[in-house]
């Protein structure tokens, strides 16, 4: 069986060759390609990752033509997977030495669609600070299941077959793009949770704008992908709030999952 580790890459070689790409060629399980898409990176990337495919034959490398954005981008890494199993790695970031085994292993034994495991959150230096406290286990073939409080995140793989099934990742979306992968994928089978940390999360000093257009903007993507799986899924309403393109989706639907009810239904799961 063949792991597509997918890689949407812009303006991070250094940071991808100096951690990310050597902890890929530590895994345990070997049989893997990496398909990297860049998405016309200004720094002089490129032609470093040309250089180093020349050298790796599982290096699959492409370049979008223009600057597109990170939903083309992460939907053209998984059109031109091969493997049967894919997973996203972003460039600044690494995996464990175990992730694409242990994520195998799972998909195989519980014959599910797609796995996800908890994240370790790293310094500047990707040194480990502490786990991600949000990431759980979730119910399956829940239709008000939002990923609402970033239950499902990385290091997360799917089936390439049961991607097919869905529309796949909106190819307009600027950010939000793992949860609208991850909410598509949820309709088409069942989910298994890895309990450990399969991931390395880099906290990049001001890597995240908070300038106010960049938030509005997030707000509005994520509330796409909201609406967008509401109207796959046939809901018309949620609790007192009828849903359209233009409700603020994101702050009901958290709101009404963080409510005292549902947080001890939580915890009696």
């Amino acid at each position: 069986m063949l792991f597509s580790v997918l890689i949407a890459h812009y303006n991070h070689w250094n940071l991808f060759h100096q951690d990310c790409y050597p902890n890929l060629l530590r895994q345990t399980f070997k049989d893997f390609e990496i398909v990297i898409v860049d998405d016309c990176s200004t720094d002089g990337s490129f032609q470093k990752l040309k250089q180093l495919a020349e050298t790796d034959d599982r290096i699959k490398l492409f370049q979008n033509k223009t600057n597109k954005g990170v939903g083309y981008t992460k939907r053209e890494c998984v059109s031109n997977a091969s493997g049967q199993i894919c997973g996203f790695v972003d460039p600044d970031d690494a995996v464990y030495e175990t992730a694409l085994e242990e994520s195998i292993h799972a998909i195989q034994k519980n014959d599910a669609v797609a796995t996800y495991s908890q994240i370790m959150l790293c310094d500047e230096q990707l040194k480990p600070l502490h786990l991600y406290p949000r990431t759980r286990k979730i119910k399956n073939r829940n239709p008000f299941f939002f990923n609402i409080n970033n239950e499902v995140s990385h290091f997360f793989s799917f089936k390439k077959e049961a991607y097919s099934k869905t529309v796949g990742i909106n190819s307009e979306l600027t950010s939000s793009v793992d949860f609208d992968l991850y909410l598509k994928m949820y309709e088409t089978g069942d989910f298994v949770f890895i309990e450990k940390p399969l991931y390395r999360y880099r906290q990049h000093k001001g890597g995240v704008s908070q300038a106010k257009e960049k938030k509005t903007s997030t707000r509005n993507n994520w509330n796409k992908v909201l609406f967008d799986t509401c109207v796959r899924r046939n809901i018309s309403q949620i609790g007192n709030h009828p849903i359209n393109e233009t409700a603020d989706m994101a702050k009901f639907i958290f709101e009404r999952e963080n409510s005292w009810a549902n947080k001890l239904k939580r915890k009696l799961f």
